[in-house]
C-alpha cells in the first residue's frame, strides 16, 4: 500500500470519489508532492483514475465496491441513471442492463468506457429545466449517493428518448418486457410529478394515454374484487 493510500484511508475517504481539491487537503505540501504521490499510486494500482482529476481507491483498498451509479454522476455532472438502467434498478424488466445509461443536463450525447468499470452511456432529452429531477430520487448505494429515476420517470425517458407514440399499454409489456403488475402500482402522484417534465407533446399524450389505462385497469381490478 503506497503512502498516499494511507493517508486517504486515516482520513476517511476509503471509499469516496476523490477529486484533486480534496487529496490536495489529505496530502498537504506542494503540488509536486501531491502530483508525485499520486503517480506512484496510479502506477503500483492502488489508485484509478476516473477522469482528469478524480480517482477512486482500487478494490482491494475500499471497505465497499465502487458503485456505477455514483461514477456515472461523476464523469458527467448533473445526470441521472435512467432509462433500462434504472428499469433494472427497480426490478421492472428482466434483463441485466451492463451499460450504465443515464440523461445528461447537456445537449450531447456521451459514450464512456473505462477499462476497469465498464460502459456508461449519457444522452440529451427535450426536457423543461424546472422538471429536469421531477420524479428522479436520491439513493445511497454501497454508502455512495446517488440520483436515480422512478420506475415511471425511467419508462417516460425512454419513451421522450425514441419518440414513440402512445400505442396501448400492450406496447410497454410486449416492447420493454415490463409486468402489468408494476404498471398497476402506479399512483396519481407518480403520473402528477411528470406533467411538467417533457418538451414535446408525443411524450405528453403518452404520459396521459399510460395514465387513462392504468387506472382504468385499477379500476376494473377493484370491481372484480
Amino acid at each position: 500500500m503506497t503512502t498516499l493510500i494511507s493517508l486517504i484511508t486515516h482520513a476517511g475517504y476509503t471509499d469516496r470519489i476523490l477529486n484533486d481539491r480534496q487529496l490536495a487537503r489529505i496530502i498537504g505540501g506542494s503540488d509536486d508532492r501531491r502530483y508525485g504521490q499520486v503517480k506512484r499510486a496510479l502506477k503500483s494500482g492502488d489508485l484509478i483514475r476516473i477522469k482528469r482529476g478524480h480517482y477512486v481507491l482500487a478494490e482491494s483498498c475500499r471497505t465497499n465496491p465502487v458503485h456505477p451509479f455514483a461514477l456515472a454522476q461523476t464523469l458527467v455532472v448533473g445526470s441521472y441513471v435512467s432509462m433500462e438502467t434504472a428499469l433494472a434498478f427497480h426490478g421492472w424488466i428482466p434483463e441485466a442492463v451492463f451499460t450504465t445509461v443515464s440523461v445528461t443536463p447537456g445537449r450531447k450525447s456521451k459514450n464512456v468506457h473505462h477499462e476497469t468499470f465498464g460502459q456508461f452511456e449519457f444522452r440529451p432529452l427535450a426536457l423543461h429545466t424546472s422538471g429536469f429531477l421531477s420524479g428522479v430520487e436520491r439513493h445511497v448505494l454501497s454508502l455512495q449517493p446517488s440520483l436515480v429515476a422512478s420506475p415511471l420517470r425511467a419508462l417516460m425517458d425512454i419513451v421522450a428518448y425514441r419518440k414513440q407514440d402512445w400505442a396501448g399499454i400492450s406496447w410497454i409489456e410486449s416492447g420493454l418486457r415490463i409486468e402489468r403488475s408494476s404498471l398497476l402500482q402506479l399512483c396519481r402522484r407518480d403520473f402528477e410529478a411528470l406533467v411538467d417534465v417533457y418538451k414535446h407533446k408525443a411524450a405528453s399524450n403518452f404520459l396521459n394515454g399510460l395514465e387513462a389505462a392504468v387506472f382504468d385497469r385499477q379500476s376494473s381490478a377493484r370491481r372484480e374484487r
